[in-house]
Parts: structure tokens; C-alpha cells; sequence
């Protein structure tokens, strides 16, 4: 589907379905609501999948990998030769989310959406182009080539479902990216960009001092227009981000639960939902990444995190950290026995908020 028709074809959650796995929840011979957030969160993908007796045990992480003409500008310690290395790496045991997802039973699927360089085969090729423009001189891409990286994203999700996946993971390399990123979180929220730029993959004091300025001066370069979305993604964005907002609306139309990763992929989260509002109720939070603008995306986009461990990794590592102890609530939420199973007083529900109130 073209990315309009992927719009169009995302509908609401299926509330009979939520409401079994609600009723199911609290029948568990448990404390009510023990679970924490796995509980909403389960019961919001019996809304995705529309049915309360799901399962997810086939699981895939899709890696978007680019590069940023930005890095011209001295804004990261790392040269392009890194993205080329890590993005290989993922076919390998090379990588930190290669390893994790190996133990999490999460397939791999690294995609060159705009690799500076050729890569091996086994990595994924949808080249858009040889990384983006320099921002700060000019646009980082044309407008055909951003609705390109969200097709992109569209195809590998209508790719995977034909193959059986029922749970996707968004994962991200780009030396640069964080740069793309802050830029385009302080043109969505409209706050400074010195509020939204952190370390990226190691930056020191003077480092972010300078990565803020050269973004100060990238924002005022250029004025946004606030009924297209897409104007952010091309001025200042990256192939990854938009392939990874292909990925949250290629979801979403085709009702499979999408888990986002750290900042950058909480962007490119918030670009699908300025697209299509109705795609946040298929978006789950892994976790809060250390970077300054993690708590702001995600309150912006309405979602709680369900780890909280000071990450800041990227490559897709939170959410595939997430997965495991999904399995285990999953597991709970399968077997484990009612109230009336075991014979003892089934609890009441009560609103957790009601405490002091008369």
C-alpha cells in the first residue's frame, strides 16, 4: 500500500477483545492489577490483534540504518565508517542487540534505508540514497525521497506478516541521528533544541555544546509548516526515521503490536502519529531513555514506559529487553489459575486513584 492508502486503512482498537482480556486479568488468582503496566499493555494488544487469546511468539526487530550529512558539521565523535560497520554487524554476533536478541528469541532484520556506503548482502537493501543532505546547509531530503523511507517501512511490515510475525520491534543505526532527531523534536514540541540535545552515543561537555549550537543555527534556518509533518522529516530528519514511522503506520493498518525503542525511534513514533493519530494505540513504550528528550516524547505521545534502567543505547536493545519479561506476563496471563479454579474469594476492582477519597 502507498503510505496515504496505509493511513486510511488504520482503525480503532477492537473493544470486545479488551474487554476479555480485562475480565481474564482480573479473574488470575493475583492481586488485581499486580502486573503493573504489562497488564494495560496486554490488554491494549488484545485491541491490536482483536483477539483477548493472543500469542506473541514470533518476534522481529527491523533495524533502520542511515546516514546524516549533518555529521559535516564535527556533531558526533564517529564517522560514517561506523554506521557501515555496526549495520553489518547486526548479521553477525558483532552487535550489543545481535546478542540480546538472540537470547530474547527476536529475528533480526537490518534494512540500508540510506547507508553511505554498499553493503553486504545479507543486509537489507531499500538505498533511498547515500545518506541525507547537510541540513545546516540545505534540506536534508526531497519530499519523494521522505514518502519513499515510509514506504520503505510500510513494505518490510506487510513483508513480515506474510511471514508469520506477530509482535515488531523498532531498532535504529545512524551516526548523526540524534542530531536529526533533537532537531525534529524541538520542531514537533516546539521547545529549544538546547532542551532536547544530549551526549548521543558519547559526547563530552564541549561536544554538546557544540552539536547545540550548530542545531540552534539549523533552526533558525528554516521555518515549518505545522500542517505537514512531513516538511520536519525533510528540512531536518533522516531515511531511518522516516522508515521507522513506515513501520509504526505499516502496523498499525495491519494490527500487529509495534514496540518503539529509545529517542530516536520515539520520534520517528511521534512523526507517525502527527500522520496518523489513530496509530498511537498500536505503539508500545520499552522503555525511558536517558536522553534529555526521552520523558517529553513520551509523554507527548501518551505512553508509559515499562522499563526503567537509564538506557540510551539504540540499535532496538530496549525493546528487545522488553520482550522476555512480556513472555512472562504472557505466561502468567495463559496459565496461571482463576479464583474459582483454586476456591478462594475472588477480589473486588477497584480505582487504583481512589485512595483518601471518601
Amino acid at each position: 500500500m502507498t503510505w496515504k492508502e496505509t493511513i486510511e486503512s488504520i482503525g480503532p482498537l477492537n473493544q470486545e477483545a479488551m474487554e476479555r482480556c480485562t475480565e481474564r486479568w482480573n479473574s488470575i488468582a493475583k492481586p488485581l492489577y499486580a502486573f503493573g503496566e504489562f497488564e494495560p499493555m496486554t490488554i491494549r494488544m488484545a485491541g491490536v490483534t482483536g483477539n483477548s487469546d493472543f500469542y506473541v511468539k514470533k518476534k522481529a526487530l527491523v533495524i533502520m540504518c542511515a546516514d546524516h550529512g549533518v555529521l559535516e558539521e564535527g556533531v558526533s565523535q564517529s564517522n560514517q565508517e561506523i554506521t557501515k560497520v555496526m549495520t553489518e554487524g547486526f548479521t553477525r554476533m558483532e552487535c550489543c542487540v545481535s546478542v540480546m536478541a538472540e537470547m530474547a528469541g527476536v529475528d533480526l532484520f537490518p534494512v540500508d534505508i540510506g547507508v553511505a556506503s554498499d553493503l553486504i548482502p545479507e543486509v537489507i537493501n531499500r538505498k533511498i540514497a547515500y545518506g541525507t543532505k547537510n541540513m545546516a546547509k540545505e534540506p536534508a531530503m526531497t519530499r519523494e525521497q521522505a514518502i519513499r523511507s515510509l514506504e520503505v517501512g510500510i513494505e518490510m511490515v506487510e513483508m513480515l506478516k506474510e511471514k508469520g510475525y506477530e509482535i515488531l520491534c523498532v531498532g535504529e543505526m545512524g551516526v548523526g541521528n540524534t542530531t536529526a532527531s533533537s532537531a525534529m523534536t524541538s520542531a514537533f514540541l516546539n521547545v529549544p533544541v538546547a532542551s532536547v540535545t544530549g551526549r548521543g552515543s558519547g559526547l563530552k561537555a564541549e561536544g554538546v555544546v557544540h552539536k547545540t549550537k550548530v542545531l540552534e543555527r539549523i533552526m533558525t534556518s528554516y521555518t515549518f509548516d505545522p500542517e505537514d509533518p512531513l516538511d520536519v522529516l525533510c528540512k531536518v530528519g533522516g531515511f531511518e526515521i522516516g522508515g521507522m514511522a513506515g513501520l509504526y503506520l505499516g502496523a498499525a493498518a495491519n494490527r500487529i503490536p509495534v514496540v518503539a525503542d529509545g529517542v530516536i525511534s520515539c520520534v520517528a513514533a511521534l512523526l507517525a502519529c502527527k500522520l496518523a493519530p489513530a496509530a498511537k494505540d498500536y505503539i508500545f513504550a520499552s522503555h525511558l531513555s536517558k536522553e534529555p528528550a526521552g520523558k517529553l516524547l513520551l509523554d507527548e505521545l501518551g505512553l508509559t514506559p515499562c522499563l526503567t534502567a537509564g538506557m540510551h543505547l539504540g540499535e532496538g536493545t530496549g525493546a528487545v529487553a522488553l520482550m522476555p519479561v512480556l513472555d512472562m506476563a504472557m505466561g502468567v496471563y495463559h496459565r496461571m489459575s482463576t479464583f474459582s479454579e483454586v476456591e478462594i474469594m475472588t477480589y473486588e476492582p477497584y480505582d487504583e486513584n481512589d485512595i483518601g477519597k471518601k
